[in-house]
C-alpha cells in the first residue's frame, strides 16, 4: 500500500497544504484518481460538516464562494458521483491541469505510476484580468 499526496495550486500563486490518501494500486488512470480524491473529500465533509467546504475540484450546489472554499449556510449532502462528473468535465475543458511528480497527465484514460509518497498537483487555471 502506498500514500499519494494531493496538493492544490492556482496560477495566481496559491498553494494548499498537501493531504494524503492511501492507495493499494501502484497504477491508476487519471479518471480513477480524480474519482477517489473527490469521494474522499466528500466523505470527510459529511463526517465533519464544516461551515466552509475546502476543495479545488468540488463545488457544493447552492454554496457561496468564500476565502479558500465554499460557504454552506446549512449542512447538506454532496453527491460525490455528480461532483466527479463535473470535475472530469472541467478537466476536459482545461479547467485544471494534473501533475504526477514532474509529469503532466494529459488524458483521463492515461494510466500513471503512483510510487509511495508521490505528489499529485492539481493546478487550477485562473483567467487573467483583461486577457
Amino acid at each position: 500500500m502506498g500514500m499519494v499526496t494531493f496538493v492544490d495550486e492556482t496560477t495566481a500563486g496559491g498553494r494548499s497544504e498537501g493531504w494524503g490518501l492511501d492507495m493499494v494500486e501502484e497504477r491508476l488512470t487519471l479518471r480513477e484518481l480524480i474519482r477517489r480524491r473527490i469521494f474522499q473529500e466528500v466523505a470527510e465533509y459529511h463526517a465533519e460538516r464544516p461551515e466552509v467546504f475546502h476543495g479545488l475540484l468540488v463545488r457544493p450546489e447552492g454554496a457561496e464562494r468564500a476565502l479558500n472554499g465554499y460557504a454552506l449556510r446549512t449542512p447538506r449532502r454532496i453527491d460525490p458521483r455528480k461532483q466527479t462528473e463535473l470535475a472530469l468535465a472541467a478537466f476536459e475543458r482545461n479547467g485544471f491541469l494534473v501533475m504526477v511528480g514532474d509529469r503532466q497527465i494529459l488524458d483521463l484514460g492515461e494510466e500513471m505510476d503512483l510510487p509511495f509518497g508521490v505528489e499529485v498537483t492539481f493546478l487550477k487555471l485562473v483567467a487573467l484580468v483583461g486577457g
